[in-house]
């Protein structure tokens, strides 16, 4: 990284590991709601230990490094918020995004070392889509919470992809759609990109694909893809192509 852009991804680590610790320190009550949503899906009981996490992958990241790429899942899982870990992508979802850019040296981009790993929202829950039972459950108290943490998502990491000049991908994408659980995410981040100017730049854009679990990703690239097209040529057209249908630009 530049100076500039070092100094840009410092100022965004610091304040997000400050924000993460503000939040967790108000949301004490949290942990039952989350053990509750678990088990309301027969969840499998699983030791529960941060409830809002934050990426310490990101202290690791040093100013030698060349970041290419911002990846944007959605968020923590039961593996990322075990105190041995409270990494963002490190369960089987992790290993799939990885093993893909293993196997397609041609995109140079290392997994581990050339991406920036955040999520939608820092909130735990064992699977995305028991957010929904907290929101029913949680009240006004946690749909504030909710919807200030996705706010402050979108608009930092918007900020922080024009410092660095690099990639934006947000992988999981259905919940992105009015009404989904992601909605004021993508709310928040198509008002930064239109007011950065970036809308109608590729780069400054950033793509959409189906999220690495279930290897939604690799089956939606097989299935799309254009024999015509190099693999760089086909992830950009239909990254471009899921933005333009979820988020309308």
């Amino acid at each position: 990284m530049t100076n500039p852009q070092w100094k840009a991804f410092s100022s965004f680590r610091d304040a997000f590991r400050t924000q993460c610790g503000i939040w967790s320190a108000d949301a004490l009550w949290l942990a039952g709601l989350q053990k509750e949503a678990a088990d309301a899906d027969r969840n499998p009981s699983y030791p529960l230990q941060t409830p809002i996490v934050y990426n310490r992958a990101l202290d690791s990241v040093s100013a030698d490094d060349e970041i290419r790429m911002i990846i944007v899942g959605d968020n923590p899982g039961k593996d990322e918020q075990l105190e041995e870990n409270r990494r963002y992508l490190v369960g089987q979802a992790g290993k799939l995004g990885d093993g893909f850019f293993r196997r397609n040296p041609e995109l140079g981009i290392d997994f581990r070392r050339n991406v920036i790993i955040l999520n939608k929202t820092p909130i735990h829950t064992a699977k995305t889509k028991q957010l929904a039972y907290i929101l029913r459950q949680g009240g006004s108290r946690f749909a504030t919470l909710f919807a200030d943490s996705q706010r402050w998502m979108a608009r930092e990491t918007a900020a922080l992809r024009d410092s660095l000049g690099c990639g934006l991908w947000l992988v999981g994408y259905g919940e992105l759609r009015r009404n989904g659980l992601f909605s004021v995410y993508a709310d928040e981040l198509t008002a930064c990109v239109r007011s950065s100017g970036t809308s109608g730049t590729e780069t400054g854009s950033g793509r959409l694909y189906q999220h690495f679990s279930m290897n939604r990703f690799s089956i939606d690239l097989s299935d799309r893809k254009d024999s015509s097209l190099s693999l760089d040529e086909n992830l950009k057209a239909i990254g471009i192509a899921h933005r333009r249908d979820i988020l309308g630009w």
